[in-house]
């Protein structure tokens, strides 16, 4: 059983929207904060949003403040990001991460989530 499963990634021109989504199953998801990442091609890997256990807390990288934002629907087991003004440089595999740590005020660290899911892939054209 994989416990985070990522959908919603796909081709999208630039200027355009995607909603990413994220299931979690077999822990307890409202125990965890959430986070998002994105990595591009010869890339480090970058934490893009975080999202506290109540929703409360959304913390966002430079480069995505203001056009993504990150939400929680705890009785679903789910995460989203939804992402407007889509940028060629957006072009990344997604990924949803689970941390028993947090809250954190900070965008997320690689090193402060330990569940993750096997990634989207979103494509931005230009």
């Amino acid at each position: 059983q994989v416990p985070l499963m990522e959908s919603g990634g796909g081709l999208v021109q630039a200027g355009g929207s995607l909603n990413l989504s994220c299931t979690a199953s077999g822990f307890a998801f409202d125990d965890y904060t959430m986070g998002w990442f994105r990595q591009a091609p010869g890339k480090e890997c970058e934490g893009i949003a975080g999202v506290s256990r109540d929703g409360s807390t959304t913390p966002y990288a430079d480069s995505v403040k203001g056009r993504f934002t990150v939400s929680r629907d705890n009785a679903k087991n789910t995460l989203y990001l939804q992402m407007n003004s889509l940028k060629s440089e957006d072009t990344a595999m997604y990924y949803c991460a689970a941390s028993r740590g947090g809250p954190y005020f900070m965008p997320p660290r690689l090193t402060d989530f330990g569940v993750w899911g096997q990634g989207t892939q979103v494509t931005v054209s230009s």
